[in-house]
């Protein structure tokens, strides 16, 4: 009973933060330039440890060159990590797309999958791109996208404990109703950009600090 009890609170505080969440930030959508799926794929390949901002600078002329799985599949590797350097861990990212699209080719006929378990199933593919690219790619909610700000901010709200991101995305899943499951993530990275930010979060001036214990206890209140 008490466990329960426990679960309908966070229930109800992740609610009213979503509630707020769409308020402040109404028109939060994918940060990511993209024209097709595979695009996505790439772009958000691309994204690990590496700004939204930065892969929107790159893939302009990385989709020119390569647009679409084939000629990604078929790509010379060096040329590919050329007009990827500068996102970062270009090498691993590199072999990544290019494996991924091959697949892609070899086993779906060029098409981005649209289930979880067979993204799950191309290189370099987790839970979190699987869902960006599910989500904005053909609007299917396969689950919470969580990335460092949804883990970040979701941890400070007190709505997990967990620090593995698939067991994060467990709890959120518990918490969040499935229609609003992106809109959690896209917000709370918004969210976590503008305010919540990791080293200095402004919690003096965050708008949700009331529903959140980190954020109280930094501001030494009750």
């Amino acid at each position: 009973m008490a466990i329960t009890r426990r679960l309908c609170a966070k229930q109800q505080r992740a609610l009213e933060i979503l509630t707020r969440l769409k308020r402040l930030y109404p028109d939060a959508t994918c940060s990511l330039k993209f024209e097709t799926p595979v695009q996505l794929l790439v772009a958000t390949i691309l994204s690990a440890q590496c700004t939204d901002e930065r892969v929107n600078q790159v893939t302009p002329a990385l989709f020119e060159r390569f647009p679409d799985a084939v000629a990604f599949a078929n790509a010379d590797v060096a040329e590919l990590e050329h007009y990827i350097k500068s996102t970062g861990f270009y090498r691993n990212k590199a072999r990544h797309i290019q494996g991924a699209c091959r697949r892609i080719v070899e086993v779906y006929g060029g098409q981005v999958p649209k289930v979880m378990e067979d993204l799950l199933s191309l290189p370099g593919v987790a839970r979190k791109t699987a869902n960006v690219v599910l989500a904005h790619g053909f609007g299917i909610l396969g689950g919470v996208t969580v990335d460092t700000h949804v883990k970040r901010l979701s941890q400070r709200f007190g709505l997990t404990t967990e620090t593995d991101p698939v067991k994060i995305e467990r709890d959120l899943m518990r918490l969040v109703p499935q229609p609003d499951w992106e809109n959690w993530s896209i917000r709370l990275i918004y969210h976590g950009r503008a305010v919540c930010q990791a080293r200095q979060p402004h919690c003096e001036s965050c708008e949700l600090v009331d529903l959140c214990a980190t954020g109280k206890q930094l501001l030494g209140v009750r």
